[in-house]
């Protein structure tokens, strides 16, 4: 599937091929953290699929808990996170963050990984009352 995003200034702008059946959520620690909310979705582009169309973006090496390295990218003016990767100059996939994707409503998770660690509450949102329009709450 062809897909184009950006980040929420627009500096940074991208286009991809990525398989549709490759959306996951991650629940682990660090995406939580990295993505300042319970969860990352994220969808992959195979090697040589990711082009950056404009901007240049900033990098920080995350090193897990098993001393795994992982690149992550994020726009340097508004610091939307953009996708993750391995490091070095080899092809490699990216793991796009779904948000930044133009086509996002047409990309549905298939899977969720690090369930162990989710926040108790995501796997019962319909249990939360929602809207469709602001709720007027207020925030800091």
């Amino acid at each position: 599937m062809k897909i184009d995003g950006r980040c929420h200034c627009g500096f940074i702008t991208y286009d991809a091929e990525v398989s549709a059946d490759s959306v996951t959520i991650c629940h682990c620690t660090d995406c939580q953290t990295l993505s300042g909310t319970a969860f990352r979705t994220s969808v992959v582009a195979g090697p040589g699929n990711f082009r950056l169309r404009s901007g240049e973006l900033r990098t920080y090496v995350k090193v897990g808990e098993s001393g795994a390295k992982r690149v992550q990218t994020f726009c340097p003016n508004c610091g939307s996170p953009i996708y993750s990767t391995s490091e070095g100059d080899q092809p490699k996939p990216y793991n796009i963050r779904v948000g930044t994707i133009t086509q996002r409503d047409q990309l549905v998770p298939r899977a969720q990984i690090w369930c162990r660690s989710a926040q108790p509450w995501v796997m019962n949102l319909k249990d939360i009352p929602g809207e469709h329009k602001e709720s007027g709450m207020s925030v800091p």
